[in-house]
This record gives C-alpha cells, structure tokens and sequence, in this order.
C-alpha cells in the first residue's frame, strides 16, 4: 500500500480481487487507469440497451428464515432491469381498502392512527391489486402518475455529430449514481404489475459535448466535458503542485429541437415509460434551439444552502449576492418543472414531488392548479427549527412545500421539525398528524423507504464472479476478521469519525493487533462541491488512514485499506458477503441504502451491523446496534461487543433485521405512500374549493334590493390579524367605506366581533348607523343608539372566578401568555409564548376546565388561534344572525332580500350556519369566508385577504372601477399574507 504526502493528494488504488503476499490490494502498475467505464459501475439502475443485461422475475420466499432466498421464476424479463417483482399479484391476498380504514375518522390525528395502525398488517403493505378508481371514486382520478424529480435517471453527453451518448459509448444512456433506491421506485410505478401510468419529469442534468474522437483525443481539455467529480478520483496531475483544470463555465452547448425530440425518444425507449425532460435554458433562441451554458447553477442554491443546512452545517458568512443569484436560479428551475408538468397533466393526474431541489414546485403548481394532487416526500433530513430559522429563505420554502397535499419523511424526528418550523416560524397551527395551512389541512407522515431486495439479492448471490472475488477476499483476509465502510467523501458521513473510533479500538484492545482489517470505500460526492471542504475532508481521512497504518501496520499488514473510488458492482457485493461487521458512522443522514444492502448480503453469514443514531435509516432497524458517532469511546466499544458476539445473538439479530428488509421493500413503500396519499386526499375532500366571490353577481343583487343586511367579522376581516390585539386598528379607507355603506337608510350593517365594547365603542362608535356587537354576541349596541344591551344579564357569572384562577395557574406555568377578561367572557392568550408549550398547556387547561366547570355551568370552552376562551354556551355570532335575520319579519315581502355575511375563522362559521337553516332565498344570501379556496367552510364563496373585503364593499358603494366587477381577484393566498394570531375576533 502506497500513501502519497497528504498535501499532494493520495494515491490509493482497488486492484480487482486477487490474492496477494502481503494481505492488501497491490497498488497498480504505472500508468494504469483503474478509474473507468469498467470498474466504476454501482448497483443502480443497469444499461438497458441489450436485453440480456435484464435480470429476471425472482420472487419471494414466503418464509421469514433469512436463510431462504428470492428464487428466479420462469416470467419473462421487464423492461427494467432495476424492479423485480416481489410476488405473483394473482396468487397474494387482496388488502384492506385504505379508504375503508378512514371511514368514520374525526380528525387528522385519529386518521394518522388508523393508517399507522392499518399500515402494520401484511395485508396494508401487499402490493396494489386494486383499482384505485373504484377504490376512491370521489378523487375523479385519471390512473395517471407524474413523478418529479431533479435530474432525469441517466448521465447524458451530446456527440458533436447529433448523437446522444453516454460517457464511453455513442447511442447508449448510463445510469445516474445515486438514489438507486427512487429509481426503483419510478421503474415499478412504470411497470405492469401496478394499475397506474407513470410520467416522470426530470432535469435533463449537466449535458457535457462527447469530442469528435476522429479528431479529438479523450484527454480532459478544460472546456464542457465532464470533470471530476472530485479530486480524491482524479487522475494525479503531473505537477503536483498544479490544480486540476475545471470546466470552462464560458463554454456554450447549442442543441437544435430535432435532437431535444431525440433525446426524449431515446429516454422513452429506455426508460419503459413517458419521460418528460426539462431544459432548463435562460431563453431559447428563435428556431426553437436551446442554448446550454453554466448549467451547474441550477444545482447551486440546493446543494450549496439547503443541503448543507439540511445537515446540520452552515456556509461561511458573505455578502449575499451570490445567494441572492442562486436562489432566482433556484424559483426560475421550480417554476420550469411547474410548467413542464402542467403541459402534460391531466385532471385526475396525481403528481408526486421529490426532495430538496423541488420545494417550491408544491406551490407552483397549486397556484396553476387549485383542484390538484400533489405528494412531497423529502428523502434527506429535515433540521430543527432552531437551525432551519438561520435560512434567509426559510418562509418561503416552507410556503412552497406546504401546497402539497402531504409531506412525507424519512424519520419521525424530521417530520417533527417540519411542524414545529411550521408553528414557530409561520405560526400555523400544527400536529403530529399535519399542520393547517390558509385553512386546508396538509398531512404530515412518515414512510421510511427500503430497496428493490430482490433485485439485490439476485445481484449479490446470482452473480458467478461474485464468488469468485469471494473467494479471493477470503484467502486474501485469512483468519482475519473483516469491517467494511462504504460512504460518500462528505463530511457528514463521518469517515473521519469511524476512523478516529477504529483507532481508539485499536489503542484499546492490543488483542485485536493483526487480526482485524477496516476496508473503507469512499466514492465521490454526489454534491457537485467543487470549493475547498472536499480537499478538506479528503486531506483529514488521508492523515488519519496514515497515521493508524503508521502505529499499528507493519511490513506485512495494513490496518486500513482506504479506497476513494467507485468499485465495481462483484467487487461491492463481494465486500458486504464476506465482512464480519458493517461500520456506519454518519454524522447526519437521511436513507442509507448501504445498511439495507448489507443485511441483505449478509444472509448466510448473519454478521451485525453498527448504525449512526443519526442516519434516518437507524430508526428502522431496532435489532442493529445503534451508536452515537460524536462518542468515539462508544464507538470503539461497540466494535469490541460486536466482533465478540454469539453467533446465536448475531443470528437472532440478524433474522429480525432480514425480516424487515425484505418485507419492506421499495415497491412496498411506494404502495403505501400513495395509499396515504389517496386516503388523505378522499378524507378531507381537497378537491372540493370554494369558488371566488362572484361580485357580478354581487352587485346585481344588491341593485335589485331594497332591504339589505350586512353582517361582518372585524380581525381577519377588515383588518388583517396582528400579533398585538390592541394594533388592529380600522384604517381610513375601512372607516370611509362603512360610513359610506351604513349612510343609505336601505341597509343594515352590523360588525359582529369578538371584541369588547371599549374597542368597538373607540373605533367604530362615531358612526352612529353601525350596529355592533361585541364578545362574540353577548352585546349589542343598536343603529343609531349609544347603550349597550346585555344579553347574558341573567346568567349565573360566579364561573369567572374559578376561570381566572385556573387560568393564572396556567399563566404562571407558560412564560409569555397572558389573560384578557372582557365583560362575559374569559380569554387566555400563548401567542407570545413558546408555541409547543403554549398548545400543551392549554390542552392541559382545557382538560382541567371541561372536567371541573362544565359540568356544573352552561359554559362552552373554545380554542382559538393561540387563545383559549370560556364563555356561557348559548353566546355565538350565530345567535346575533339569527336574531338580526328574524328582526325583518318571516314573510317574504319584509325578510331581507339582500345579505352579505363576511368572516374568516370557526367562530363566523356559526353565521353561515344559522343563515344556511334560515328561509332566505340562496339566490339574495351570500356567505363568504376570508381565505383560501380550500379552506373547509359553510360559506358559498370567498375572497382571498381583507383588502379585498373593503374592495368588494367599496364596489356596492360605487366607488370602484366598474370595468373590474366581474375580475374575481386571485385565486389563492400570497405568501405574504402570512396571518398570526387571532386578535379576539
């Protein structure tokens, strides 16, 4: 083994497997290239060009020994070598309807559970045999899925000729490293086994020129072709002082439209289904020809913010303008995807979004399409708020990803975070279950993801070479005990812990001395980083390899064998079969597929496995030993426990973990995820919206009307909802446009709030036409009158007493709330409090109250918007309605014949409600909540913000362009209209 200066970079080769005298790999001869087309292939998706290279149908065992295999059957090859069918669908036990398990549920919390609970039975977890259609018949569905993600699953280069190519070979695509795992994923969505039609859209990716090879030498030359990934996988330059040559961004690739259709051909064919490319361009020329230049930018903002954020680390501070440029490269990528998609969707289509480079595209597409199926699964982790508050951005991802139908994650921790950002950053109110987004409900859940197992078992025991590299490895590490690693050169994959810690077990357990070999295979980044953290980390694992091999190697053995390079499929699999022990010590990770394929290679020798309790995967797999990568300590103990383990404990482990691994699959957790999808979709009925405010319509009627009725929320409606109640003031325009409104002597307008007199009294008492009503209807104040009437005078009030009293107890407890006593009722505010602590403790309150004082008082507990409110049962904004409605008369020449009722929150759904059991005539009644379209509400129609409240008021004024009356104004919130807190409505 051969270690250059650290500062020159190392120099470390994987020769293929072959016995040698001195137990290591020899390094290669001079000149040698072992970096290239022929030994840098993973076990992703494979070439699909000749059908030989399918591997065929293997089934599972029915038997949960991990000692029984996936067998090979006689069904002929898919188009997709990557899926593999788990069963026979003809011969495997029809599951339980998704939908049938909801039925009946109250709530996002009961229907999580019931899916969880129904997610744990064998039969939840079989493949599709059902028809979708007649499983949700409400979703109106196509049987069409369109799935995004970033880049396309193939490496693509153009020949100068025209010709589409991959690295090596003219006419032939080579599968994208990395995330094998969603790959599969999309080619079982494509296949037959499935009643769906799949669409995938993806970047084209990083399209690098192939030289003329008449004319042109293969020698990296600066200009568009690929580059190394990283330097640890380059070749060693001949000044070792010089730095490698890196791609010239200047260079431009002009590809005509014929060869775009090409492409898309030849992705179709290859693929097995509809592909759907992106290009991304900055403009496209006038015959139809688009022009490619720094196409690494659009990669930039995602890997180079929110991935590194996403893990826990953070970029050095600067000015921001560089930022600033990534992130309009970054909505200018979403907002091409959203456009992509929408030229081949079709109603009833489900989409399904794809990580961290798409999340804004949720959004996107929820603005074009306001009816639309959108799933977002996130495959790295997701922080804590505390950390994801740093990012400049962090409102409007979180907006972006909320206009999905629901977010699914990795690991319960990441889910967690996500709600809680979405509580303490956007102050929507949020669960275990989803979070409350401009009144629709998203659903939040967890799935975490598996492997195509009969793929991988197929590839690590179906393979003759495979055991012949086994058998090499084998007399190579004679009585030897063998730890492999397998890792990307990221800093968050803890190479350098896992070496520290090996070293410490060395230093440790002298006995270990000679008989214990670490194999770590580092193969480059899949973050296109090409600043100075790769040559950092790369320079630290070259010093700390040195440095053990220095201290504990000798002429004839060598600790560490460190390779950073891709290894070839036999070589990979021949590594998981033969090792003793699995070593994985990230430091922040979200689906390790290495950990999964190692238990499924590990069947016959049943060895353990060492997880980091911050890989997302380590959640799944209870039965490994779980460690804390920072404790190097532990770590090295946990090597000790694990080398000396029973093979009776090694084999119980094992089998659980097998178990697991197997059942569930890939396929399986594609099955569920678009099970909950559909489940949530059909349960809270997002399809269904509330049309805009028809203000034709609108003013037609009120032309035509002689007695008209206005009744009126105040926060959230005329004004937008502040964090601080007292700062909701009317502004000029809404005094001026009610003033304007009560002055005809045909109308009746009423401000029906959750306010108390005083503030109604300053703010609107001065125009004498208004009528009022405060708390919520416990008051009321008459046209054209000073005096208040009382409408609970006679109800028993010595509840206040005990009311306050549980409140200050509960004020005490939570650090930032306070108490607002109005004349009736009694509210306790946590909006200036933690908001987690703040929604538990006033569960706890509410408890307490329901328990101890409604049973002996006619009192009616409510929570609000970050408030907590008790107030007699009977006092409701659906009272004052009805009452005001029946003041004209029954008959239909005195009821009104015109209504307008505007709110915004649950407490106006009483208003709606009382008209809706009222004899008016639907065609003089308009219902209209304040918000988004999807909000679930009694209302007929809805405008989207306040300002557009006072513009519909001031339009029946005539004070208002008449040219516009008909424009129903956008159809969903902006982002920037973000509402806090109630404000006591």
């Amino acid at each position: 083994m051969q270690y250059d200066d650290p500062k020159k970079g190392y120099e470390t080769r994987l020769e293929p497997m072959s016995t040698s005298n001195n137990h290591g790999y020899e390094p290669p001869q001079s000149g040698q290239n072992t970096v290239n087309d022929s030994n840098t292939g993973l076990p992703d998706t494979p070439r699909l060009r000749n059908p030989a290279n399918v591997d065929p149908h293997i089934t599972a065992s029915t038997s949960s020994s991990p000692t029984q295999s996936f067998k090979p059957t006689n069904d002929p090859p898919q188009w997709n070598a990557n899926y593999t069918s788990p069963g026979n669908p003809s011969t495997n036990r029809r599951p339980s309807f998704p939908a049938e398990v909801a039925a009946g549920a109250r709530s996002p919390e009961e229907l999580l559970r019931r899916l969880s609970l129904a997610g744990q039975s064998p039969e939840y977890q079989s493949a599709v045999d059902f028809n979708p259609r007649t499983a949700y018949p409400g979703l109106e569905l196509s049987g069409n899925i369109i799935s995004a993600t970033f880049c396309v699953p193939y490496k693509i280069n153009y020949g100068s000729d025209g010709d589409w190519a991959c690295c090596s070979c003219d006419f032939e695509l080579i599968a994208r490293r990395g995330t094998s795992a969603l790959f599969d994923s999309f080619s079982y969505l494509a296949s037959p086994e499935i009643p769906w039609k799949h669409t995938l859209v993806g970047w084209t990716g990083e399209i690098d020129r192939i030289p003329n090879r008449t004319t042109d030498t293969w020698m990296f030359d600066g200009t568009m072709n690929s580059a190394p990934l990283n330097k640890a996988s380059a070749p060693i330059p001949v000044d070792p002082h010089a730095k490698i040559p890196q791609p010239n961004e200047s260079a431009e690739l002009r590809v005509p439209i014929e060869d775009q259709k090409r492409l898309e051909l030849e992705l179709e064919r290859d693929h097995g289904g509809r592909v759907a490319p992106v290009w991304l361009v900055d403009e496209a020329n006038s015959d139809d020809a688009v022009t490619l230049r720094d196409q690494h930018k659009w990669r930039r903002y995602g890997e180079h913010e929110l991935f590194t954020l996403f893990h826990y680390k953070q970029n050095e501070p600067s000015d921001g303008r560089a930022m600033k440029k990534a992130w309009k490269d970054y909505v200018k990528m979403n907002e091409a995807f959203a456009d992509a998609i929408v030229a081949v969707y079709r109603p009833g289509d489900v989409i399904l979004v794809h990580d961290y480079q798409l999340l804004l595209l949720p959004s996107l597409l929820r603005q074009r399409i306001p009816t639309i199926y959108v799933g977002f699964f996130l495959h790295i982790p997701f922080p804590s708020s505390e950390y994801y508050r740093c990012l400049t951005k962090r409102n409007d991802i979180l907006q972006g990803v909320l206009g999905a139908n629901m977010i699914g994650f990795q690991a319960f921790s990441y889910s967690r975070h996500f709600s809680s950002c979405c509580s303490r950053i956007l102050s929507f109110d949020s669960s275990p279950a989803g979070v409350d987004f401009f009144g629709s409900h998203v659903a939040v859940d967890v799935f975490p993801i598996g492997i195509n197992a009969a793929t991988t078992l197929q590839s690590a025991f179906g393979t003759p070479a495979i055991e012949d590299k086994i058998a090499a490895l084998r007399e190579l590490y004679a009585d030897k005990k063998i730890i492999v690693g397998r890792d990307r050169l990221d800093s968050v994959r803890g190479v350098a812990q896992k070496l520290q810690a090996f070293e410490i077990f060395l230093e440790r357990h002298p006995e270990w001395h000679e008989k214990v070999v670490l194999i770590q295979v580092t193969s480059p980044t899949s973050i296109e980083d090409r600043d100075e953290k790769s040559d950092k980390t790369e320079t630290k694992i070259s010093d700390l390899v040195a440095r053990i091999n220095g201290n504990f190697g000798s002429l004839s053995f060598v600790p560490v064998h460190h390779y950073p390079q891709y290894l070839t499929k036999e070589e990979y699999f021949a590594l998981l079969r033969i090792a003793d022990l699995g070593l994985i010590t990230s430091v922040r990770d979200g689906m390790n597929t290495t950990a999964l394929e190692y238990i499924l290679c590990q069947r016959d020798n049943r060895s353990p496995l060492i997880i980091s309790e911050f890989s997302g995967t380590a959640g799944s797999l209870g039965d490994a030993m779980h460690i804390n990568p920072w404790d190097l300590s532990g770590v090295a103990d946990a090597i000790d426990r694990a080398l000396k383990m029973s093979e009776a404990d090694k084999s119980d482990s094992h089998q659980r973990l097998y178990k697991y691994v197997t059942k569930n699959t890939i396929q399986t957790w594609t099955n569920n995820y678009l099970k909950r999808l559909l489940t949530n979709l059909a349960s809270f009925d997002t399809n269904k919206t509330t049309p805009p405010l028809d203000r034709a319509k609108l003013l037609d009627r009120y032309r035509n009307s002689s007695r008209r009725l206005f009744m009126f929320d105040y926060d959230g409606t005329l004004t937008p909802i502040v964090r601080d109640p007292d700062a909701a003031i009317p502004s000029d325009r809404v005094i001026r446009t009610l003033k304007t409104l009560a002055a005809d002597t045909r109308n009746a307008v009423w401000i029906i709030s959750g306010r108390d007199q005083k503030f109604l009294d300053e703010w609107m008492g001065h125009i004498p036409a208004l009528g009022l009503s405060a708390e919520h209807g416990s008051f009321v104040r008459m046209p054209n009158s000073t005096l208040w009437e009382n409408l609970t005078e006679t109800f028993d009030m010595s509840w206040q007493t005990k009311v306050m009293r549980m409140f200050e107890k509960y004020t005490e407890r939570t650090m930032g709330s306070f108490i607002e006593r109005k004349k009736i009722a009694l509210t306790w505010h946590y909006r200036r409090a933690d908001p987690e602590l703040g929604a538990y403790q006033a569960r706890r309150c509410q408890v307490e109250l329901e328990a101890k004082l409604t049973p002996h008082y006619d009192l009616e507990v409510m929570a609000g918007k970050a408030n907590l409110e008790v107030r007699p049962r009977f006092v409701n904004k659906g009272e004052i309605a009805k009452r005001l409605v029946k003041a004209y008369g029954s008959g239909e020449a005195s009821a009104p014949d015109f209504v307008l009722c505007l709110g915004d929150d649950f407490t106006d759904e009483d208003m709606f409600r009382s008209l809706r059991a009222s004899k008016l005539r639907d065609d003089n009644v308009f219902a209209v909540t304040v918000g988004a379209s999807s909000k679930q509400t009694l209302a007929r129609w809805h405008l989207v913000e306040p300002p557009d409240v006072v513009s519909a008021i001031a339009m029946l004024n005539g004070t208002t362009d008449a040219s516009n009356i008909g424009v129903p104004g956008p159809l969903e919130a902006s982002p920037s209209n973000i509402k806090a807190e109630d404000g006591g409505k």
